[in-house]
């Protein structure tokens, strides 16, 4: 959530130089409840299912749609090096204290929503946290333009 935030909060304030990009401590994948979340938030979203599915999510239409799938942050489509490292999980925070290549490690830990799954609160619970990490982006952002 915190990748397509972050390129949705770039376009709108007009940061082109920001290339946004995910990856975790395991690759499993892009779980359903987040993806009807950012949905729910009015990102486009074109899910093809599977696995592990690279779904496509829309974050403006000026801007070409975004190909999210699980992957650890080491994998091939993502930078080496030179670039800001954002744990969003509280389990990532922890299990990550390096980040190999990342010239910045920024923890605004949340807890996973995931704690959530399977209970009546599930898609307000992924709704609050996807806004939580929404309000802090585009906040961070603001202070850039």
């Amino acid at each position: 959530m915190a990748q397509l935030w972050a390129a949705a909060a770039a376009t709108h304030y007009g940061v082109g130089q920001v290339c946004v990009h995910s990856g975790g401590t395991e690759a499993t994948a892009f779980n359903p409840r987040a993806i009807a979340a950012i949905a729910r938030a009015g990102f486009g979203v074109d899910d093809p299912g599977g696995d592990n599915p690279h779904v496509l999510v829309s974050v403006a239409d000026e801007t070409p749609p975004i190909a999210c799938f699980s992957k650890v942050y080491d994998h091939p489509v993502n930078p080496r090096e030179g670039f800001a490292a954002v744990m969003t999980c509280s389990s990532a925070d922890e299990a990550c204290p390096v980040v190999l290549g990342a010239a910045a490690r920024v923890a605004i830990p949340y807890e996973d929503p995931k704690v959530a799954d399977g209970t009546d609160h599930e898609a307000e619970t992924y709704d609050l946290r996807s806004n939580q990490i929404a309000t802090e982006i585009l906040y961070a952002f603001s202070r850039t333009s």
